[in-house]
Parts: C-alpha cells; structure tokens; sequence
C-alpha cells in the first residue's frame, strides 16, 4: 500500500504536496493541517471514472461484402489481395531510385476516380511533385498537395479533407510534436505510424507509407513498424533491367505469396503483358547448361531459364555458385547427382543462375537445375521447346508437385511441345507431349 502525505485547508479543503503558511486557494492564514492518503486507492478511483470499454457482440454486428478499392493495374491488385481496402494502413519500400515516388503517384491518379487524394511530401516541394505529376500523365483535378513535415497538422487537414487516400512520401521525414527526439528516429517512426494507424481506422481512410531501406535491404526504423501496419509492399529490381517485381511480406487482407511484375517506362510503371518471358530470356535452347523450369509464386506459374556452368576445378576445392537460386539445394542436388548418377562431379565447379533476376525458393525446379547441370556437364544441348518441371529426392527419385497441370498449361500456351515430368503425371486435355521420367538416370538418357 503507497501511502503519501499531503496537506488540506480546514477552511477551503484545497490540497496541496508542501506545507505553507497562507492557503493558495482561499488566502487563509494558518490552516494547512498534514494528513496521510492511500495512493493507491486515488488510482482505483481515477480508473472508475475512466470507465470500461464498450463491449461489441460480434453476431448482432451487420457485416456486408468486403469493398475494395480497384488501382486499375491487375498486377498490383493481385499483389494486394484484389485491391486495397478502406481504412488500411500500407507500407511501400525499396531501393533509392527505384522508383517508388513513381508508382505511389500513379496509384494516386488512379484512385483519385474514386474520391479525393492528398499527396504528403517533405522532401520535396510542390513544384516538384507538380513536375513528376505532369510527367506521368496524372489528372490533378482531385489531386491535392501537403507540404508538411508534422503529423499533427497532416492529420487535421485529413480529417477536413476526407480522402480516399493519403500517400505520405516519406515516414521517415515526418515527426511528432509529442516526441523531443528529431525526424526519422526510431521513436519518432513509432509515433508517426501509430498515429497514422488511428487515422486510417477510425476515419476509414487508406493511407500509404513509403518508407527507406537500410543498406542490407530492410525496412529502415523499428520492426514495430511493420507490425503496426497492415500491409508491407517491397519493389525490387534484381537484374538491372526495366523491370520491377512487387512483393507482399506481409499482408492481413491477402496473400503474401503473390508477385506483381511491372515494366519501368518514360513515362511511368505499365503491367508487365507476359511475365513469363521477362524471366525466359533469348537463345534459351541455343546452347548446353541452359533449361527452361517452372515456378508458382503464389497462384501464378511462371516460366524461367536456368542456366548452368559446370568447368574443371583448377586449384583447391570444387566451388559452388548460385545466383537466383538458393545455394543450400544446389549442393544438394549435386550431391545427389554425383552419388546416384556416373556423372563424376567431384572435380567440377558449378555456377548457377536464374535469368531474369528472380528469387527462387519453389522445388519443383529441382529437375530443371538438374537438366542444366548434366547438360553443361555433357556439353549437350536440351531439346527445343521442352520444360523440365518435378522435385529430386536424395535416393534421385523424381516426385510430383503442387499445381503441376496448371503449370503445364501455361507452358503449352507459351508453345512449348513437351515436358519431362515425374512418372505417374497425367494432363487430360493437353496437346503437351510427356516425357515421364522415374529417376536421374532417366534424365540422363534423355540428354
């Protein structure tokens, strides 16, 4: 029990911490007399006016069909779960250029058909933004500007404002007045992105969050950023290309097995019209070592060229290399081939690499690295026009896997002819000639 001492007037009953001569209320001379409290007993008493929380029940509660807002672009709504939805709070990063003002602008022109958006920029001025705005094509008829760095001022020109959506570029130059630190430090981020959250909950108002990224590819601030927020979106562009995959690595409304690919232009991001090919290359079937596989990110199967260079160790021990391609299942799989197959790659180096730039992390591509590596091995090229699709055990057993008719049907509409697939697989419906193959030493016969 806290037990704490204070000092009441016998004429006005004021209380005051320190004893003085005169009472400060009533002016009274001599009437400050000392009395002993519970503490304790005043905190319960506060907490009674507080009052409890409202009590929902969850089944007298009307709950329609979920309304999501349509960016126009099916890659993103795809990435997004079908759309994005009232009142969620998302976060975009990336690398620096990589264009993430670029595409928050043009999400902002799309979803300004359906209400009002405002822009939030501090690292740059409204004649800048203006500049991008035009560049891109964007319609500024219900698009609106804020040049403010305080949280407090954006959220009261908000809830006057009522958007549909509010960009903020960036979180990490916005700050707190609450908070004595200065913009971009952890606790400020924290503040910032809580405060954004009330705004998006309670006003049901879809607010987007860029956000940097520290040198090793993470989200710069506290990782409570990303638990406050309900969805986290990262661009990437791996092969120095023009194009750009999005990510979800988290998502509360959707999937985060989903992957958006975007085609950087003059004038802007465009969707990607066959991702396949960006991840097939050219000259696919031109030379030995180079298979093409299939992969399935989230419910999209996608085509993709794995190439293989398998060289004579020169000094030391054999190395192993992978670019794309998770090094772990590489020397697995050589492993594999060399104990269960007369391909001797004891004395070999092996590099591997995924055109395109992708990451992959899916085994049904265990056959096509397999593929690539007996042929660079052999220095045989594959057959035209076939894709190599199935998981490799230790004991060189070939297995089926998840979805492998709907990743055949993409590979027959893209016009390749056959497929070397595990035995057992059936495709009804399909003029895709099948290769089925029970084990390595099958794979090897083929080649």
């Amino acid at each position: 029990m806290a037990i704490k001492k204070i000092y009441t007037c016998t004429n006005c009953d004021a209380q005051f911490p320190k004893w003085s001569g005169r009472c400060l209320e009533c002016g009274s001379w001599g009437t400050l007399g000392e009395e002993m409290i519970d503490a304790q007993s005043e905190k319960k008493e506060e907490a009674k006016k507080i009052g409890g929380a409202t009590v929902i029940d969850l089944r007298d509660l009307k709950s329609g069909p979920e309304i999501r807002i349509k960016s126009g672009w099916e890659e993103i709504d795809r990435v997004l779960g079908g759309g994005l939805l009232p009142g969620s709070l998302l976060l975009l990063s990336g690398e620096p250029g990589i264009g993430k003002s670029t595409l928050a602008a043009q999400l902002a022109d799309k979803l300004s058909q359906a209400g009002e958006v405002l822009y939030v920029s501090g690292e740059e001025s409204a004649a800048q933004v203006k500049s991008r705005l035009t560049r891109l094509g964007c319609n500024l008829n219900r698009l609106r500007f804020i040049g403010e760095t305080s949280v407090e001022k954006i959220s009261g020109a908000a809830l006057k404002e009522k958007p549909a959506l509010m960009v903020v570029d960036s979180i990490q130059t916005v700050y707190s007045s609450l908070i004595p630190s200065g913009a971009g430090s952890l606790s400020q981020i924290r503040a910032v992105a809580v405060k954004f959250l009330e705004l998006a909950k309670e006003q049901g108002i879809t607010v987007l969050l860029i956000g940097h990224i520290t040198k090793d590819g993470q989200v710069a601030g506290p990782k409570s950023l990303e638990h406050i927020v309900d969805t986290v979106l990262s661009l990437e562009n791996e092969s120095g290309s023009n194009y750009c995959l999005l990510r979800a690595s988290k998502n509360r409304f959707g999937s985060v097995n989903e992957l958006g690919v975007l085609e950087m232009t003059g004038t802007g991001f465009i969707e990607a019209k066959d991702p396949s090919s960006v991840f097939l290359g050219s000259g696919a079937d031109a030379i030995s070592g180079s298979v093409i596989g299939c992969v399935l990110e989230g419910t999209r199967p996608f085509l993709v060229n794995i190439q293989a260079l398998v060289t004579k160790t020169v000094f030391g021990y054999p190395q192993r290399k992978a670019s794309g391609l998770d090094l772990n299942r590489l020397q697995v799989l050589s492993a594999v081939i060399a104990k269960r197959s007369k391909i001797n790659l004891v004395t070999r180096d092996i590099i591997l690499n995924a055109v395109g730039g992708l990451k992959i992390n899916d085994p049904a591509l265990d056959l096509a690295v397999c593929a690539a590596i007996i042929s660079s091995y052999l220095n045989k090229p594959l057959p035209a026009g076939m894709v190599f699709i199935g998981e490799v055990g230790l004991g060189a057993e070939l297995r089926p896997v998840f979805r492998l008719e709907q990743r055949l049907r993409e590979a027959e509409k893209l016009g390749f002819m056959s497929a070397a697939v595990p035995s057992g697989t059936e495709y009804k419906g399909g003029k895709l000639k099948l290769l089925k193959i029970k084990n390595l030493a099958g794979l090897v016969e083929i080649i």
